[in-house]
């Protein structure tokens, strides 16, 4: 079994593994012609169930024929440009080959012993992003999994800061339309029930901050503590970016601590055309931004940042003989005493290949790419009478309703909507998602992939409509 272990002595078979591989996957791509098969729950289960994980099948060409039955043929494509859903963006080439390297060589980021290079590369990578978002040389950071962990441990940092005796009294101040993981943090930090206040929001669906200026003087007057103010800069389901520097305004003015949420809006730190929807994000105390939602690249490539390192000690425990400690003279740097994790993969090394292959400007060429085709297709719906458009974009989320002009009720116009979304799935010719604004059902593309056209959303929408109106006029026949 040793030949199997990856050393000096394998490399000749590490390398012919590892070009099977690519080979599949680069034929996959090359002959994907839809981002889904359609395959079902009930197809699918009963071929993995059939593996029999106690006798291995002993080679690498037998097992990719088998991987390409249980998950290559049927697996959602995000580069094809008719996936239109969710926050998944299609990668870049320098970014895969990171991903190749960084799992052969398999650094762990804790400490300086096991990730030599590995840590000084993350730390440029965070002073670089730092400086994008304008943020003094006090700043500080790491890379996470993602934005719900760079939220969470925002957020420790912004419940240690606020010097309560009770957790209880502690407030966090947030959009209505903010990500889940805002409630999710304050349960795992230990905070009551209602900690996160929702807070109303305007036509664009802003954080509206008179509603904000209200509620933290209500925070006061009840003798209760505002945590922290958490803005969005690329709402999940709108793409909406929040004031941001009244927001900032407010949060100064009252002592609060101000996290922005950027993991979808964070490419706008490398647009040639949009940065400046970001302003005001320097004003923050900490930052999110996902990397692997709009620097396209693969998951996982997250960071939180801090306007002052000195906050990240509140994410630092040091366990063992204490005696053991390096002296103080000692610079040698851990980046364990600044994460939530410890064993932690080299995932900065994908966005470093990518800056030094492509550079940031082409970075934000892409992403210019996807902004500039969201306000094409804004412009589509907006004139297309099939369609109710929610919001216009400031990112690259389009939000829109079918409605059909002979049928007005709404409940009526939501499952059609509904039916619509799941029937295109199931025949895979695209996958979009959908969104609540109220109390109704809306759908959504979220464009991420520079390679969608305007016909290719002028042929979902026409399909999007087929299947709606197929959906209401069964719907009419059953009733009479």
């Amino acid at each position: 079994m040793r030949s199997h272990l990856l050393n000096g002595l394998t490399a000749d078979q590490y390398r012919s593994s590892v070009i099977q591989g690519v080979e599949r996957v680069a034929a996959k791509l090359a002959t994907t012609d839809r981002p889904f098969t359609g395959v079902t729950v009930d197809a699918l289960s009963p071929r993995i169930d059939a593996v029999d994980l106690e006798h291995p099948l002993g080679d690498t060409a037998a097992a990719l024929d088998e991987l390409e039955d249980v998950y290559l043929r049927d697996a959602v494509y995000f580069h094809h440009p008719r996936y239109l859903a969710h926050l998944n963006c299609p990668v870049v080439i320098p970014a895969v080959l990171g991903e190749a390297v960084l799992s052969a060589v398999n650094s762990s980021m804790d400490t300086w012993d096991q990730s030599a290079g590995a840590t000084l590369i993350e730390r440029r990578l965070i002073d670089w992003t730092a400086r994008r978002i304008g943020l003094a040389p006090t700043a500080d950071g790491v890379f996470t999994s993602g934005a719900t962990q760079s939220n969470l441990q925002a957020l420790l940092l912004a419940r240690e800061e606020a010097k309560s005796d009770s957790l209880a009294t502690l407030r966090i101040f947030t959009s209505e339309v903010s990500h889940f993981s805002m409630q999710k943090s304050a349960k795992l930090l230990g905070l009551s029930h209602d900690s996160v206040v929702s807070v109303p929001v305007d036509q664009y669906k802003r954080m509206s901050t008179a509603a904000l200026a209200n509620e933290l003087e209500r925070c006061k007057r009840d003798g209760l503590v505002a945590m922290a103010v958490v803005a969005t800069a690329g709402t999940t389901d709108f793409g909406s970016i929040d004031p941001l520097p009244e927001i900032a305004d407010l949060c100064q003015g009252n002592g609060v601590w101000l996290h922005v949420d950027a993991a979808y809006g964070c490419g706008l730190l490398t647009s040639l055309k949009y940065q400046d929807r970001l302003t005001g994000l320097d004003c923050a105390d900490s930052v999110t931004v996902d990397y692997h939602k709009s620097f396209f690249q693969p998951v996982s490539s997250s960071a939180m940042l801090v306007r002052d390192a000195a906050a990240l000690r509140h994410a630092t425990y040091r366990a063992g003989d204490p005696g053991a400690r390096r002296p103080v003279a000692d610079r040698t740097p851990d980046q364990v005493d600044k994460s939530l994790q410890t064993t932690r993969r080299f995932d900065a090394l994908k966005l470093w290949l990518t800056l030094r292959v492509m550079g940031a400007d082409g970075v934000g060429q892409l992403f210019d790419e996807v902004c500039d085709r969201a306000a094409e297709g804004w412009r589509m719906l907006d004139a297309d009478p099939r369609y109710d458009v929610a919001v216009e974009p400031a990112l690259s989320t389009l939000v829109f309703r079918y409605v059909p002009v002979d049928d007005t009720d709404p409940a009526q116009i939501d499952r059609a909507n509904l039916h619509a979304r799941k029937a295109l799935f199931d025949s895979g010719e695209a996958v979009i998602a959908s969104a609540r604004v109220g109390t109704r059902t809306y759908l959504k593309f979220t464009l991420l992939n520079p390679e969608t056209t305007v016909a290719d959303i002028s042929t979902v929408l026409d399909l999007i409509a087929g299947y709606a109106e197929y959906y209401l006029g069964s719907a009419r026949e059953r009733l009479g």
